[in-house]
C-alpha cells in the first residue's frame, strides 16, 4: 500500500503516453515541401477550412529565361502565365473523423492538375500531405517540415 502514490503517477504518465496521438496538433504556419523545392504558408480561408499558397522557391527563376516561374503546367491555359509564388495548392481542406487530419484538395504544379487531398499531422512540426486519384485507389504523399511557427 505504501507504493500506491508511485503506482498512480505511473498509471497517470502511462495513460498520458497512451492518449498523446488525440491530441491535436495545429497546421497553421509555414512549412517546406520535400526536399526544400517550396514554403508553402498555410491559414483559414474560412471558419473551418485551411489554404496554403507557395510564398517561397529555393529556385525562384526559371534558368531558360532568368524570370521568376510561372504556373507553366496548368491545365488551364489562360493561368499559365501567373507567378507560381501566390499559387494556391492547398485548398479549403476541412478537418475529418481524426483531429489531425484534414480533407478537401490539392493542386500539383509540376503537374497542373488538381487532386483529392488529405493533410495529416503527424507531429507537431511535420505533416504529410497526399494527393489520391480514382477515389483514393492512387495516392501519392510528401513529408513537409515546419518552417516557423505562427506564435499566438
Amino acid at each position: 500500500m505504501r507504493n500506491t502514490p508511485a503506482l498512480l503517477i505511473t498509471c497517470f504518465l502511462a495513460l498520458l503516453v497512451a492518449v498523446e496521438p488525440a491530441f491535436a496538433y495545429d497546421p497553421i504556419g509555414t512549412w517546406y515541401t520535400a526536399r526544400n523545392r517550396a514554403q508553402v504558408r498555410i491559414a483559414h480561408c474560412g471558419r473551418d477550412t485551411l489554404c496554403g499558397d507557395i510564398v517561397w522557391l529555393k529556385d525562384p527563376k526559371d534558368p531558360k529565361t532568368g524570370k521568376p516561374w510561372n504556373d507553366i503546367n496548368n491545365v488551364d491555359p489562360t493561368k499559365r502565365a501567373r507567378p507560381l509564388i501566390g499559387v494556391r495548392i492547398i485548398l479549403n481542406l476541412s478537418l475529418s473523423h481524426s483531429p489531425n487530419k484534414w480533407r478537401g484538395q490539392v493542386y500539383n504544379a509540376d503537374d497542373g492538375r488538381t487532386y483529392s487531398g488529405y493533410l495529416t499531422m503527424t507531429g507537431p512540426d511535420a505533416i504529410e500531405l497526399k494527393g489520391c486519384v480514382l477515389g483514393g485507389i492512387i495516392c501519392r504523399s510528401e513529408t513537409w517540415a515546419r518552417a516557423a511557427r505562427v506564435l499566438p
